[in-house]
C-alpha cells in the first residue's frame, strides 16, 4: 500500500534527516547500530560509523575476520539503526550486505589516521586479548614494520548494505509517534510506502 503523503523515495528523506543530525546531534551523527545473525541464529549488535551512502547502499568498514564479519559471511541479511536522541528520531534499515570493491576499501584505508591503519594490522578484532600491553606491543611492531606507507590489510574491508526496507520514526506528543515505512518493490522498481501504528 502506498501513502500519497509520504515522499516516494526514501533516500532524499534520509539525506535530509542526516543533514539535520550533523547540524544538531552533539556526538557522532553518523553512528549506526549494525545487527547481524550468526550461523547459530543468535543476533548480535554493535555501533559502527557510516562512511558512505546513496541509492546503492550504506557503507561501513571493519575487519572481515571480526564477529560481525563472520556473521555476515554466514548470513548476509543485516539491519541498521540510526538513533538521534536530540532530534527524537530514528531510522531502521534492512537489507543484504556485500563487500565494497578493493579500490573503495583502499581509498578509505588511505584516508584514516596512521594509528588507525596500524591498529587494523595489530588487532585480531573480536578475538580474546590476554592483556592490553599485547595490543600496544603489536601496534609498535607494525609501526616499525611500516615506517612509511601502510598498506591495507587483506582482512580489512568495507560492507555495503543494499536496503530493501526503511522505517522513519519521529517522536510525537503523547507517544503518538509517526512511523513511515518503505518497502522495495519486487524487481527493484520503486518503493511502496505506508505508515505503522505507534
Amino acid at each position: 500500500m502506498t501513502d500519497p503523503q509520504i515522499p516516494p523515495d526514501p533516500f532524499p528523506l534520509f539525506d535530509s534527516w542526516l543533514t539535520e543530525a550533523i547540524a544538531g546531534e552533539p556526538n557522532d551523527p553518523n553512528a549506526m547500530t549494525v545487527a547481524t545473525v550468526g550461523a547459530d541464529g543468535r543476533p548480535s549488535l554493535r555501533m559502527v560509523l557510516l562512511r558512505g551512502h546513496g541509492p546503492d547502499g550504506f557503507v561501513f568498514f571493519t575487519n572481515t575476520q571480526s564477529r560481525k564479519g563472520d556473521e555476515i559471511a554466514a548470513h548476509r541479511q543485516v539491519a541498521l539503526l540510526f538513533h538521534w536522541k536530540s532530534l527524537r528520531r530514528q531510522i531502521r534499515i534492512e537489507g543484504a550486505a556485500e563487500l565494497v570493491t578493493p579500490a573503495e576499501a583502499d581509498a578509505y584505508h588511505a584516508s584514516r589516521a596512521r594509528n588507525s591503519r596500524l591498529g587494523a594490522w595489530a588487532s585480531d578484532q573480536s578475538r580474546p586479548l590476554l592483556a592490553r600491553e599485547i595490543l600496544e606491543q603489536r601496534v609498535a611492531e607494525m609501526d616499525a614494520r611500516y615506517p612509511g606507507d601502510i598498506p591495507r590489510p587483506p582482512h580489512w574491508a568495507g560492507y555495503r548494505i543494499r536496503p530493501v526496507y526503511f522505517e522513519f520514526w519521529q517522536d510525537m506528543p503523547f507517544r503518538l509517534h509517526d512511523r513511515m515505512i518503505y518497502g522495495l518493490r519486487e524487481g527493484g522498481d520503486g518503493w511502496d510506502t505506508g505508515r505503522l501504528f505507534p
